[in-house]
C-alpha cells in the first residue's frame, strides 16, 4: 500500500500503522493457522493488542484510549486483518460496536466504568443486538427488559454475539415496550459476571473461527437502572448509530482480507510457470489481477471517505450512514471476489490448507453478512438516494 496524496497521513498515523503491521507479522502471523484450526480464542495476543492501544484507538486518553481519529483506527485495523481476520473482528467490535456507542450516548460515570478497562486492554467488550428470530428487523425482538424499582430485569436469548463467550462487559439491546416495536427497544450495559447471564452455545463457524461467537441467555438477569444506555426507547437509534461505525470496521476487515489474498496471488502468478512463462503473463490470469487491484484501491477510497465523514460527524452531529454503507457493501463484495480469484489463480494448492488462501476465502464471506448484509446496505443506499426513511 502506498500513501494516497488525497489522504495525506500524519507521522502519528504512519507510526500507528507501522506498529500494527509489525505486531501482526511478528505475533499474529505465526499462530493464525493454529487458532483457525482449533477455534480457540487467542487470549494472549488479544491482550497484547490491548496493551499496545489497539482496542481503543478513538477513545480519549482520559478513558484509557489512544485519543486518535477514525483514519488511524482504519489504518491499524487494516494491518491486523491483513494477517488474521479473527483478531481483526475482535479489535473492530471493541473499538466501534462497544466503545463508540458508550462514548456517544453514555454518562460520564458509564464511560469511566465501562470504557476504561476495554480501551486499556484489561477487558473484552461485546455488542448484542441479534436474536434467533430477529436480525435486521429489530421490531421483532423477543427479549424483554422490565423496570423493577431501581433495577431492570432482563430475559431472553441473543445470538451471534462476537466475543460473547469471553466478554467482560456487553452492550445489550432489549425490548421495553413491545407495542412500539423499533421505538420500544432500549440499550443496556451488562457486566459479564452478572447472575442470570448465561453463555450459550458457541457457534461452529465457516470462517473467523478464532473469534469466539455464541448465544447469550438472560434468565431474570437483574442490573441497576443506572446501567441503561440512553433513555428508554432510544435503543434502536443507538444501535443504528453504532452500526454506522461498525460498518466502517467491517469494510476495513474486508479490505485487509482482500489485500492478503491479492498479494499472495500476485506473488504466485509471478513465480508459477506454464508453457515457458509465468502464469501472470497470460491474460486469463493477468486480467484477474488487474480487476482485483482496482477493486481493492476503490474500496480503500470508499473506506477512507467514510472515515473522514465520521470525523466530520463528530463536529456537526450528522450521520454518515450512506458513506459507511457504500464502503461496507463494496469492500465486502470485493473481498469475496478477490479471495475467490486468489483460490482460482493458485489452482489446487489454493484449495489446500497448506496455504492461507482457503482461510482468506472462508473469512471473506462473513463480511457480506454481519453488521448488515449486502442487501441491507443496498437498501440503506437506495433509500438515502431516493430521500426515503
Amino acid at each position: 500500500m502506498t500513501d494516497l496524496p488525497i489522504y495525506p497521513l500524519t507521522d502519528e498515523h504512519k507510526m500507528l500503522r507501522d506498529a500494527a503491521r509489525d505486531f501482526a507479522r511478528k505475533e499474529i502471523a505465526p499462530i493464525a493457522a493454529e487458532f483457525d484450526e482449533s477455534g480457540e480464542f487467542p487470549n494472549a495476543t488479544v491482550k497484547k493488542m490491548g496493551e499496545l492501544g489497539f482496542m481503543g484507538i478513538e477513545v480519549p486518553e482520559q478513558y484509557g484510549g489512544a485519543g486518535m481519529d477514525t483514519l488511524a483506527y482504519v489504518l491499524a485495523l487494516e494491518e491486523i486483518c491483513k494477517v488474521d481476520a479473527s483478531h481483526g473482528v475482535i479489535m473492530s467490535v471493541n473499538n466501534s460496536l462497544y466503545c463508540h456507542g458508550i462514548l456517544k450516548f453514555g454518562t460520564e460515570e458509564q464511560k469511566k466504568k465501562f470504557i476504561t478497562p476495554i480501551a486499556s486492554g484489561k477487558a473484552i467488550g461485546a455488542y448484542s443486538l441479534t436474536e434467533p428470530q430477529s436480525g435486521s428487523d429489530a421490531g421483532t425482538m423477543r427479549s424483554r427488559a422490565v423496570r423493577d424499582g431501581d433495577s431492570y430485569v432482563l430475559n431472553g436469548r441473543k445470538s451471534w454475539v462476537t466475543s460473547g463467550p469471553v466478554a467482560d462487559y456487553l452492550v445489550v439491546f432489549m425490548m421495553t415496550d413491545p407495542a412500539k416495536k423499533q421505538k420500544g427497544v432500549t440499550a443496556f450495559l451488562v457486566e459479564g459476571n452478572t447472575p442470570g447471564l448465561i453463555r450459550g452455545k458457541k457457534e461452529p463457524k465457516l470462517g473467523i473461527r478464532a473469534s469466539a461467537t455464541s448465544e447469550l441467555i438472560f434468565e431474570d438477569c437483574r442490573i441497576p437502572a443506572e446501567n441503561r444506555l440512553g433513555e428508554e426507547g432510544e435503543g434502536f437509534k443507538i444501535a443504528m448509530n453504532v452500526l454506522d461505525a461498525g460498518r466502517i470496521g467491517i469494510a476495513t476487515q474486508a479490505l485487509g482480507i482482500a489485500e492478503a489474498a491479492y498479494e499472495a496471488a500476485r506473488q504466485y502468478a509471478g513465480q508459477r510457470e506454464a508453457f515457458g512463462q509465468p502464469i501472470g503473463a497470460f491474460q486469463g490470469t493477468g486480467f484477474k489481477l488487474a480487476d482485483m487491484k482496482t477493486r481493492i484501491e476503490a474500496s480503500r477510497l470508499l473506506i477512507y471517505n467514510a472515515a473522514l465523514a465520521k470525523e466530520k460527524s463528530k463536529k456537526t452531529g450528522g450521520r454518515y450512514s450512506l458513506e459507511a454503507s457504500m464502503a461496507k457493501l463494496f469492500a465486502s463484495e470485493t473481498s469475496m471476489f478477490v479471495a475467490h480469484q486468489a483460490v482460482q489463480i493458485h489452482g489446487g494448492i489454493g484449495y489446500s490448507k497448506e496455504l492461507p488462501i482457503e482461510r482468506y476465502f472462508r473469512d471473506a464471506k462473513i463480511t457480506e453478512i454481519y453488521e448488515g448484509t449486502s442487501e441491507i446496505q443496498r437498501l440503506v443506499i437506495s433509500r438515502s438516494e431516493l430521500g426515503l426513511r
